[in-house]
């Protein structure tokens, strides 16, 4: 076992017993690197990543490949998850110096942290042009030993170059009409009109932008926008990216029609895309947004929930295909042959020609990826309910793919957002209560005595390294929609602190632009700060979203500001480029409807008329509402604040811009106040 063995990490964890004498980053590994005259081998990735595992394989636990690292090099291996700054910092460098990126992820420091060399996967042996890590490694110690000034002079370069690339967005005006109606536009040139979605192969599950095409729709009543979101969510529901039998989504899709995934299933994407489709289904009424929705809820809490009450990172894409064998997609698979098997000749062909299983198959071997196809003819429902749970059944036989145990911070935050609110909508209480469980859990293991957030947690044992800004923000989103669904007030409280957090360490108060990392956070070579969504929303754009909702909330005016001023990024980008801010253009949505805040009082939470006002305050569409609830005289929320019941009855207040309408006891009244 090497030093990885006493880490939290799963990934770190799963290569603990490599032949490598790996360090974990830290102070002590460059330190190392330093007193031997070494350079540092960087190797970043995640427990999940296929060709992580693949490159693991094939040369860390290589014996041959360990010693020569061992002898030349101080290897230091890094869960991307775990310190997404440090993963963001050098993936920046990968891909100024090679125009692409991705994991694993291989960087050659100097003992002073200095990228000079750098690279993705390298096989065993050359193919496909790639030279082979082994000579990747004889190269960089040959230019380490006989021509260090030249790696000296390379290294700084790139830091000054990393140094050099701030952000420069105009200035902190928040975006108007015209910015989000160009970006629309982009969206709707970017758009896949025949199979959903934007852009080309791989295609992946565009959940922010969806967020956005929905608020936009709900406030402006562009149908275009409601389309293409609709849509989207059709054809990936539809897809192979969709689980079938089990619900939730893979992490995206090989092809542009998403038939094909990468069979790796996040955390985050399921949050995500169950909030996107309750949403759909709170617009429209449709039937495919609300059982996905549901299937995608019940997967999270089914497969990812911990011990603790919280929320595990991932389940592998690969697993045991039954010969000891680990296969990308073993588990979700099936062929003619295997449906027979189970279901026998004529249910098989039921099976086969509802999911679209072929021959000649859809994936690997003959195998096919379950899908809904379109089709004219129409299925017995109770059938096609019967052949689901047998495959479901069967399919549990099978050996299962490993689950990344981790709770990460920010991912929980996106999770309790989508469970409270897919709970309220559906009349699912065990989902809000799976969404306050895991809010204990941040609230007791995460949160210290200043209510800084810890990133992540495993097995009740929180881990060392601190909350990064989307943790603080997404983590405040969450405990904002918890406490819109269950009126407890404790959950808006909690959200402050974080916020102020937020204030404090993390924005830069000349730009009001925001860092990735806190101000007294560990100094890399350099402060990481991106504003643009990868796979999660951004930090900078949830933390805007996060301060619009606590401010409407509670009228602080600092926290509206810093909303305001974040979000002038969003007008430099979302006209350029709104693929990748579809967060900030779901916020400055909101921003520009208000947000409305409504706030519901009744004799008791419990009272029937109290209920249903309540349910149409959280079922309305109006971009970023806030919900308040609770009896006359309460303190649980500032909008509860001088709010009597009308006539003995519970009423709904609705505010915008400083305006107040008239209070209502009417749920009609209520739901076109909101309508967007």
């Amino acid at each position: 076992m090497n030093r990885l063995a006493h880490e939290t990490s799963p990934y770190l964890l799963q290569h603990a017993d490599n032949p490598v004498d790996w360090w974990p980053w830290s102070a002590e590994a460059f330190d190392e690197a330093r007193k031997t005259n070494k350079p540092v081998l960087l190797s970043v990735g995640y427990s999940s990543c296929h060709w992580c595992h693949v490159m693991a394989h094939e040369s860390f636990e290589d014996r041959a490949t360990a010693d020569y690292l061992n002898e030349h090099f101080v290897s230091v291996k890094v869960d991307r998850e775990e310190r997404p700054d440090v993963d963001a910092v050098y993936m920046e460098a990968v891909q100024a110096a090679t125009g692409q990126g991705g994991w694993p992820m291989t960087v050659f420091l100097t003992p002073d942290a200095e990228p000079f060399y750098f690279g993705t996967y390298f096989p065993p042996a050359p193919r496909h042009g790639m030279p082979s890590f082994r000579q990747v490694l004889e190269g960089v110690r040959s230019a380490w030993t006989d021509r260090r000034d030249e790696v000296a002079e390379v290294a700084g370069k790139i830091v000054r170059d990393l140094a050099g690339r701030e952000i420069s967005y105009g200035g902190p005006d928040a975006p108007g009409e015209e910015e989000l109606a160009q970006a629309l536009l982009g969206l709707t040139r970017e758009y896949d009109a025949q199979r959903g979605g934007f852009g080309g192969a791989p295609k992946f599950p565009p959940s922010m932008a969806l967020e956005f095409l929905l608020r936009h729709h709900a406030r402006t009543g562009s149908e275009g926008a409601l389309q293409m979101a609709a849509d989207t969510c059709e054809r990936m529901a539809r897809g192979g990216i969709y689980d079938q039998l089990g619900g939730g989504f893979a992490r995206y899709s090989v092809d542009r029609e998403w038939v094909v995934p990468h069979f790796e299933k996040m955390l985050y994407d399921n949050a995500l895309l169950c909030r996107v489709y309750a949403h759909l289904w709170r617009t429209t009424g449709s039937e495919l947004a609300r059982r996905v929705a549901l299937e995608t809820a019940d997967f999270m809490v089914r497969e990812l929930r911990t011990n603790e009450g919280g929320f595990a990172s991932a389940l592998d894409a690969d697993s045991d295909d039954g010969s000891g064998r680990h296969v990308e997609g073993a588990h979700y698979v099936w062929t003619p042959a295997q449906l027979v098997e189970v279901l026998g000749e004529e249910d098989a062909g039921v099976a086969a020609e509802h999911f679209g299983v072929t021959e000649e198959g859809t994936f690997e071997h003959g195998s096919s990826v379950l899908q809904l196809p379109q089709q004219d003819g129409l299925f017995d429902a109770e059938k096609v309910e019967s052949v689901k749970q047998r495959l479901l059944a069967a399919r549990a036989g099978r050996p299962a793919p490993g689950r990344d145990d981790k709770v990460v911070a920010a991912w929980n935050g996106l999770a309790i957002a989508a469970l409270a609110e897919t709970g309220a909508y559906f009349d699912r209480p065990d989902l809000v209560e799976a969404a306050v469980s895991a809010a204990d859990l941040l609230v007791r293991l995460h949160l210290d005595e200043q209510t800084r957030l810890a990133r992540t947690s495993k097995d009740g044992r929180v881990g060392a390294n601190a909350g990064v800004l989307e943790d603080y923000a997404d983590v405040a989103e969450g405990f904002l929609a918890l406490a819109s669904v269950t009126g407890e007030g404790v959950w808006l409280e909690f959200a402050g602190f974080l916020l102020d957090h937020v204030i404090a360490r993390f924005t830069d108060s000349e730009s009001g632009g925001l860092y990735d990392t806190a101000a007294d956070a560990e100094r890399l070579i350099r402060r990481p700060q991106d504003p643009t969504d990868n796979a999660t929303p951004s930090g900078w754009t949830a933390a805007a979203g996060a301060l619009l909702g606590y401010a409407a909330h509670t009228g602080s005016e600092p926290h509206r500001t810093a909303a305001e001023r974040a979000l002038g990024v969003v007008k430099a980008l979302g006209p350029r480029v709104p693929r990748f801010i579809g967060w900030g253009l779901a916020v400055a949505e909101a921003l520009l409807d208000g947000p409305r805040e409504v706030a519901i009082v009744g004799p008791a939470l419990d009272e029937e008329d109290t209920r249903a006002l309540h349910r149409t305050a959280l079922l309305g569409t109006a971009p970023g509402a806030v919900v308040a609830l609770g009896t006359p005289g309460s303190d649980e929320f500032p909008l509860l604040a001088d709010r009597p019941l009308v006539d003995g009855r519970a009423a709904a207040y609705v505010c915008r811009n400083f305006t107040c309408d008239a209070p209502t006891t009417d749920r009609d009244r209520l739901r076109a106040a909101l309508a967007g």
